[in-house]
């Protein structure tokens, strides 16, 4: 299916011999071991009998180009959709398939419902195109990627695919520190696992853990493997006062609660995480008061926001600072990808500071009512100040309903009990978005002492248009109506730079 990469393939393989000939024996051998290191693998995952499958696709992959297909086994995430007009949700079933390779890979997807017409795999920034006959459509992969394959526009029965890197380093059973979790469906006596500080929760590929996986008052702890955590008793996992916790690349299937939820953590890191949810308030991760915390290559698709950040809820107290989100995709089938900033305490004001958000694709948002829309959402009320905030290069494809950006100093009276003090110092550079015409973004601040201060877009395109204040466009137009967006009297020093015109001011 892919005659370049062959080719390509056995010019680098001539290549190789060519130099080998003519290196020392002792300089030969490295290079040996460095092919050995490199050679292609592929690493596939047996789902339990007693978890669902779906049946609208069949999925085989194989090392690139002509290794030996294997067959995926299909799990059965489900997803949510709110009914605007009754509140009601509805509930579809959707498919996910998953393994791990190093090299290239060759990915075969069948539909097996037929009628394909159109076919499209997700992010688009990939550029992943498939070549398609009939029902069946291939494509190549030469790094890890989580995609969505989309056929005839259906946006839940859909094929989600996360293709990940080997393993480096898989636990001994018997290992003391290692918690570990064979092939098959586990439980706890009540629905929760509490790990102990030094204690590493290890799932392989084929194991299913219906227990929320808790640390609270440990540290150097953690989940690791390709297992799925599903069906939980509350969130998939809980870090509660916690220092030194990593949280891997296992997904998390319909909890009864968040994805993963951080109250009072410390040096917390989250990799290659997915996460389906379909209930009310399945958020994908939350942070309340915590610091120093990095999400890296997750994939969120969420019946409520992907990423929440906050400070005071509940019995979690103190600032929120250092968040870094990165190299992920976030998919809101309710509410925002992002959300930063609505739950505070009023009493004892506290700040969130220092949140970076990069490299980031969102898929989409889908969100009627007005107060809880924007792609990016920043919206402090309980007193809390938003400053410092980076975006740097997202990408948002075309979204069912909501908002491209909102920013708001709120006072939620659903929620809060008192109004936001006030964001400032926001910068966000190369934010795209391709798709039909963007409803109006909102930039409202309070009032003149709950103020949006200090807020700069470098480099936003709009299809295809960079919205720069030095635009071509009729001299009584403001630049927020080419976006469109409207910012009130209480948002001050607003600007719209291109690229070069940011690098000259610096």
């Amino acid at each position: 299916m892919t005659p370049s990469l062959s080719r390509r393939g056995a010019l680098q393989a001539a290549g190789a011999t060519v130099l080998a000939a003519g290196l020392t024996d002792l300089t030969a051998t490295a290079a040996r071991a460095d092919a050995s290191a490199a050679a292609p693998k592929l690493v596939t995952y047996l789902r339990p009998a007693a978890m669902p499958t779906n049946t609208s696709f069949r999925v085989r992959v194989r090392t690139a180009p002509d290794g030996e297909w294997q067959t995926l086994d299909i799990w059965r995430p489900q997803l949510g959709e709110i009914n605007p007009t009754t509140g009601s949700s509805k509930i579809y079933n959707s498919s996910l398939a998953y393994f791990d390779f190093q090299g290239s890979v060759e990915v075969e997807v069948t539909y097996l419902k037929g009628g394909t017409t159109k076919v499209r795999v997700r992010p688009d920034s990939y550029g992943i195109k498939p070549e398609v006959g009939g029902d069946t459509l291939r494509f190549t992969l030469d790094r890890p990627r989580n995609v969505v394959v989309q056929i005839n526009d259906d946006i839940f029965d859909v094929l989600h695919l996360f293709a990940r890197a080997v393993e480096k380093k898989v636990p001994k059973q018997d290992d003391p520190n290692v918690l570990y979790y064979g092939p098959g469906v586990h439980t706890t006596a009540d629905g929760y696992l509490n790990v102990p500080s030094g204690k590493t929760v290890y799932l392989d590929g084929g194991a299913v853990l219906k227990a929320t996986v808790v640390f609270r008052n440990v540290e150097h702890a953690g989940i690791a493997g390709r297992g799925v955590l599903a069906g939980t008793a509350a969130g998939g996992a809980l870090v509660e006062n916690s220092r030194n916790i990593s949280i891997g690349a296992v997904t998390v299937l319909n909890p009864n609660g968040y994805a993963v939820q951080l109250g009072e953590a410390t040096g917390v890191t989250i990799k290659g995480l997915g996460s389906f949810s379909s209930k009310g308030w399945g958020d994908g991760i939350d942070v309340f008061c915590s610091s120093n915390v990095v999400i890296d290559g997750v994939f969120m698709r969420n019946s409520d926001d992907c990423i929440a950040i906050y400070t005071h809820r509940w019995e979690y107290y103190g600032d929120t600072s250092n968040i870094t989100v990165r190299n992920s995709t976030l998919w809101a089938d309710v509410a925002h990808p992002i959300n930063v900033g609505t739950h505070g305490n009023t009493d004892n004001p506290e700040v969130l500071k220092n949140l970076t958000f990069r490299n980031l694709d969102i898929c989409d948002h889908r969100e009627p009512q007005m107060g809880y829309q924007g792609c990016i959402a920043l919206n402090p009320g309980d007193s809390n100040l938003i400053k410092n905030v980076k975006v740097d290069n997202v990408r948002v494809e075309d979204f069912r309903w909501g908002q491209l950006i909102h920013m708001r100093i709120a006072y939620n009276t659903k929620y809060n009990t008192s109004v936001g003090r006030g964001i400032q110092n926001v910068h966000i550079k190369d934010l795209s978005y391709t798709g039909k015409p963007l409803a109006t973004c909102l930039l409202l601040g309070y009032d003149a002492k709950h103020a949006i201060k200090d807020v700069t877009f470098e480099n936003l395109v709009v299809n295809g248009t960079v919205i720069a204040d030095s635009m071509k466009k009729p001299t009584w137009y403001l630049t927020t109506d080419t976006v469109p967006m409207h910012a009130n009297e209480h948002v001050l020093n607003l600007k719209f730079l291109t690229t070069a015109e940011a690098a000259a001011a610096s």
